[in-house]
């Protein structure tokens, strides 16, 4: 972990783009997380209403840092682009976290403070802390947490984030979401049966109906931890740095979105792929 330079002089220029989501979830967090870090750096302010616009102000960033204000959703959007940009390894992102309590949570896993000033004095003058990065095959990213649920389960698991205005592409895939019909895995209701690979050690295969499995990053060691719960729920566990499901159409959530179905995906994790600006630790 390295320190960033603290704005000082005023030469710290960020870009700080702000989600429409937190406008109008939050306007007064938002309105002190402008007050504040206007005050200690010289921040141009966006304010996109579109997707496009989102990825058009990160593209024009130049030198400028960027900072999101915003939700787990526009996170994961800044990183996604960025990735796609192959720009992450070349600098920092900051997010100053606005939006309910349940579309924060990878936010706050990672760190983030919680308050608006908190959080925007951590952008200002916090730690750069290098995170590891899950990219599947697809180059789909994950911050920190994917899994496969049975089919009775995903059903059940809550639609994060659905009332977002214009996140368009996750509403659309989370409103496409329907459980497996009751025993089509071709063993015990609630299970399904796939094949998983970690470092090309088989975890599980075919002939043995699984409940779920889990894929987690561990922040920056460059591994991932996966977990796959067996019909008697039992676990079977290991470390890897690439994870291979394959199987019947199987859909997956991935920190707070929902993929698929696909027949075979492979996660691969990206050590120190992508920086976020942390507190400083305490010494």
């Amino acid at each position: 972990m390295s320190a960033a330079e603290p704005p000082g002089d005023g030469d710290d220029q960020l870009l700080v783009v702000i989600d429409p989501v937190a406008r109008r979830t939050d306007g007064e967090s938002v309105r002190i997380a402008k007050d504040v870090l206007s005050a200690g750096s010289r921040a141009k302010i966006c304010l996109p209403d579109t997707p496009e616009e989102f990825a058009r102000a990160l593209s024009r960033r130049g030198s400028r840092r960027p900072v999101v204000v915003g939700d787990d959703h526009a996170l994961l959007r800044a990183v996604a682009q960025l990735h796609r940009e192959r720009e992450l390894a070349a600098g920092v992102l900051s997010l100053i976290p606005v939006g309910a309590a349940h579309a924060l949570e990878v936010a706050h896993a990672l760190g983030v403070p919680r308050g608006a000033v908190a959080a925007a004095r951590t952008a200002l003058d916090g730690a750069v802390r290098r995170l590891d990065l899950l990219v599947d095959d697809s180059d789909g990213v994950v911050l920190g947490r994917l899994c496969i649920p049975a089919p009775t389960l995903l059903a059940d698991a809550p639609h994060t984030g659905v009332t977002a205005v214009w996140d368009t592409c996750r509403s659309l895939m989370t409103s496409l979401v329907r459980p497996a019909a009751p025993g089509a895995s071709g063993g015990p209701q609630g299970t399904y049966r796939l094949r998983v690979e970690a470092d090309g050690v088989l975890l599980s295969d075919l002939d043995a109906p699984v409940r779920g499995v889990s894929v987690h990053s561990q922040g920056d060691g460059g591994l991932a931890d996966v977990v796959v719960r067996t019909s008697d729920g039992e676990e079977v566990t290991a470390e890897a740095k690439a994870v291979t499901v394959s199987g019947a159409d199987f859909r997956y959530r991935a920190d707070i979105q929902t993929g698929g179905p696909v027949r075979t995906r492979t996660w691969t994790v990206r050590a120190g792929a992508w920086g976020l600006m942390l507190p400083v630790p305490a010494s």
